[in-house]
């Protein structure tokens, strides 16, 4: 397994590389042209992706533990069975993502656009979705146990089977939104109505 430390990858030109099970410890990639990368059971822990391009990426089975990604483009990239755990998103493009049991555990989203996303069964556990935008997102089977999602926007977004605290059910905003039986009696409950 390769193992990089602190490499410094700042203006690289990666496009279309492959790697697999290789790990990277406070690398720096900002500014990094990562177009059409492929990683498979990878680990990057607290690296720096600002202003990267990971447009068309693929990632399977890889962790971003603690990273930082600022002004990052996702463009029509995905991630399958990843996980997230801490990282951070501020100003990132990640409206043509694609997520597949990824767990997104622990990380800071605020003021995120992620409308019209495809986001069934991703784990939100203790997540930031502060100001959210989840607008027409399908969330169903999601997990925002713990989540902080004050102004989340979940307008017109599908939350059936979804795990969603009562503070959350407060704060965020969910007109429109489609609900199941579960949710609307904890709902209610969240805003002090009493079901007979």
């Amino acid at each position: 397994m390769t193992s990089l430390v602190g490499e410094d990858f700042q203006d690289a030109v990666l496009t279309d590389e492959q790697w697999e099970g290789r790990t990277f410890e406070r690398c720096d990639f900002t500014d990094a042209d990562l177009t059409g990368l492929s990683t498979r059971n990878c680990v990057f822990s607290d690296c720096v992706f600002t202003g990267t391009d990971l447009n068309g990426s693929k990632h399977v089975a890889t962790a971003f533990r603690s990273c930082k990604f600022e002004r990052t483009v996702f463009g029509k990239s995905s991630m399958d069975g990843c996980s997230l755990l801490g990282s951070s998103f501020v100003d990132c493009r990640l409206r043509a993502w694609t997520l597949r049991e990824t767990d997104l555990t622990l990380v800071g989203m605020g003021k995120a656009d992620l409308r019209g996303l495809d986001l069934r069964g991703i784990r939100f556990r203790e997540a930031n979705l502060v100001e959210c935008d989840l607008r027409r997102c399908d969330l169903r089977e999601a997990d925002f146990t713990g989540a902080r999602m004050l102004g989340a926007r979940l307008d017109d977004a599908d939350v059936r089977d979804a795990r969603i605290d009562a503070d959350a059910l407060v704060q965020a905003k969910l007109w429109g939104a489609r609900i199941d039986t579960m949710t609307a009696l904890a709902f209610a409950a969240a805003h002090g109505l009493r079901v007979d």
